[in-house]
């Protein structure tokens, strides 16, 4: 079995040591040292919670190694895992929870093309990809409708027809183009009449 090549990175001596220890002595692994982080197969990261200078580092770490990441922390939410996953991370493990034994398991998976999540986590990450297909699916779900009359004057707006030329297009008055077009960016939280028409193109109304 060809040994795994992992690198380590902790915000504290503590976690710093005792990871390098217990990886060092496996024979699944072989511990490199930083300098070494290019050839890694797996990196592991010990940090208190996942913050912005965590996510930057994440990033960094992403950008120039590429290898998966095993996260072992302190504090884990479900907000977080979102973020920590787009940086590669393939595994996160609550320090409480994070034996030799389990960080271990935990890089041999990440090696392998695996992950080990939290169940909460696995469930946040789950309903996430959920909200994703169903976008894939229905791109414009959730997305206001407008009236046919409000879509009628959106139309002839992005065509550069003025109010004047819009109600004698469509045989309304002045007054009620006016009316519709205030209901509507009333409705829309649109600020005037190019924000509405980008707006309307953008989400597919018109």
């Amino acid at each position: 079995m060809e040994r795994v090549r992992v690198v380590v990175q902790a915000t504290d001596h503590l976690s710093m040591a005792g990871l390098t220890s217990y990886l060092s002595s496996k024979a699944e692994a072989v511990l490199l040292d930083w300098e070494q982080r290019a050839r890694a197969d797996v990196v592991v990261v010990a940090v208190d919670r996942i913050g912005p200078e965590v996510l930057n580092a994440l990033r960094r770490i992403a950008g120039e190694i590429g290898a998966p990441v095993v996260l072992v922390l302190d504090e884990v939410g479900e907000k977080d895992v979102l973020a920590a996953v787009e940086c590669r991370v393939v595994a996160i493990l609550p320090r409480s929870a994070a034996t030799g034994e389990r960080v271990l398991r935990s890089v041999l998976a990440a090696a392998s093309g695996g992950g080990v999540m939290p169940p909460s986590l696995v469930a946040e990450l789950l309903k996430h990809v959920e909200r994703l297909q169903r976008e894939l699916v229905s791109p414009n779900a959730g997305v206001p409708k407008l009236t046919p009359r409000e879509a009628d004057v959106l139309r002839l707006m992005a065509d550069g027809l003025d109010t004047a030329e819009i109600a004698s297009r469509l045989c309304y008055s002045e007054r009620t183009i006016k009316n519709v077009f205030y209901g509507l960016t009333t409705r829309l939280n649109l600020r005037n009449r190019p924000h509405a028409v980008a707006y309307a193109l953008r989400k597919g109304m018109i």
